[in-house]
């Protein structure tokens, strides 16, 4: 059982300076009392006897009437960590701006690049931040700070800056391993007796943190996917024989390639990570992509750059630095130049003419501004993490569980990826609007 209690550095006895309402019916917004919790699973059956412990139950975010830290005395730290992903400014613009204008915070750094900025041998300098700094970065992608991946095993270094600059809350905003990398930092404050708050917001276009709803920049990602998906279809439908084949992210969980493909309609074929599919044979990706030729003309295929690894795949290198990225991502070969290949090779055999046209936007995708919804989207997630870390919640995430912002234990959040379940109503739905045949290998049949 997932034990979401939420660690604190302390009692709250701070007023706090937000002209809320202590309790609702007075016509103003209230602040959030510490007992409000929601249920994670809400799925039950009638007549189930149904009791759940406080452990089970997901703390909503949001403003506290008491906090833990006079504003005053506050040193706020913000770094960015991993890839690129649409809503990084956003983020960060919102965390600067609600710690200034809402409680009055006036010393906010942003670490530059990274873990690796903390790290005395890089020797980078941190970036005084403020609503002038900050106000217009949401019109731009990438992040102001810069990123990198890697650096975050330094635990012992990193702490040690952390205590030199004399912060008080570090926020860090980044995917899976970020989020490691917090947990492990936070550990190491714990252990050394210091009252500092590690706050994460969650970072992945691949939506795959769980517990969480949806990340950031996830919608703004679905969202320019859909644009090369239809360009491909056009290219196809334009051709003798055409094929569009689009290769988007998704290291392990296929939610981009889903959402592209039902949003788009265009689609005959989508391939994801959780879902083996086998190549050749009457049951195979080959044959049923000459099917749909013969029958329709053209064809569009929707691959997630994590699938189909076990077809390609042979040895692994001996080292395990050659299988794992500085982030401790595991490497993967390209999936879609393997498609691309493979295709070709297949109705060459045939003598069968076609026109195929391969694309690859991922990095244009990251790179992306933030649409309006994930700019919203980001503009809560910061204003809520400041909320918390004001509030001396610690080693914890912001997420959207349940139409709710919440407080997730860092720990829960990255026991184990969110997956699209094979056997569930989004890859059902998937299948529904692709009408693609069931291609598992007969091992798994």
């Amino acid at each position: 059982m997932q034990d979401f209690t939420v660690e604190t550095l302390g009692r709250c006895t701070v007023q706090s300076p937000l002209g809320l309402s202590s309790r609702r019916g007075l016509g103003r917004p209230e602040f959030v009392p510490d007992d409000r919790f929601i249920r994670y699973k809400i799925e039950t059956k009638p007549h189930e006897q149904d009791s759940v412990t406080r452990s089970e139950l997901l703390e909503v975010a949001g403003p506290r009437e008491k906090m833990y830290f006079s504003p005053s005395h506050v040193h706020a730290g913000i770094v960015t960590c991993g890839g690129l992903c649409p809503g990084l400014n956003d983020v960060i613009r919102a965390i600067v701006r609600s710690l200034w204008f809402l409680y009055g915070v006036r010393r906010i750094s942003g670490i530059r690049y990274g873990y690796k900025g903390f790290l005395p041998e890089y020797g980078f300098n941190v970036v005084e931040l403020n609503p002038e700094v900050v106000d217009d970065i949401h019109k731009i992608g990438g992040t102001m700070l810069g990123t990198s991946r890697g650096g975050g095993e330094k635990t012992g270094e990193i702490v040690n800056t952390i205590e030199q600059l004399n912060l008080n809350i570090l926020f860090a905003i980044g995917g899976d391993g970020t989020q490691k990398g917090a947990l492990a930092i936070a550990e190491e404050i714990e252990r050394r007796g210091l009252k500092i708050a590690v706050v994460g917001i969650p970072k992945t276009v691949d939506n795959d943190i769980e517990f969480v709803e949806k990340t950031f920049g996830f919608d703004t990602a679905v969202a320019k996917a859909s644009e090369a998906v239809a360009a491909a279809h056009m290219e196809a439908h334009s051709q003798m024989n055409g094929i569009g084949l689009v290769k988007l992210m998704g290291r392990d969980s296929g939610f981009i390639a889903v959402h592209t493909v039902l949003a788009v309609h265009e689609a005959n074929f989508v391939l994801i990570p959780e879902v083996p599919f086998q190549m050749d044979g009457p049951d195979g990706l080959l044959a049923n992509l000459e099917k749909r030729l013969r029958r329709r003309g053209h064809a569009v295929i929707v691959v997630a750059e994590g699938a189909g690894q076990e077809l390609l795949v042979g040895q692994p290198p001996a080292e395990k630095e050659k299988l794992y990225d500085a982030s401790g991502n595991r490497k993967l070969c390209d999936i879609g130049l393997y498609l691309k290949d493979a295709i070709q090779k297949y109705f060459n055999s045939k003598n069968l003419e076609i026109n195929l046209k391969y694309i690859d936007p991922s990095y244009m995708i990251r790179s992306a501004r933030a649409e309006p919804v994930d700019s919203m989207y980001c503009e809560r997630l910061g204003n809520n993490a400041v909320h918390a870390a004001m509030a001396g919640r610690t080693k914890l995430i912001i997420g959207y569980t349940n139409d709710e912002f919440v407080h997730i234990p860092i720990k829960a959040a990255v026991s184990r990826r969110k997956l699209v379940d094979p056997e569930g109503s989004l890859w059902r739905d998937a299948l529904e609007d692709t009408q693609q045949p069931i291609m598992l290998p007969s091992e798994t049949l």
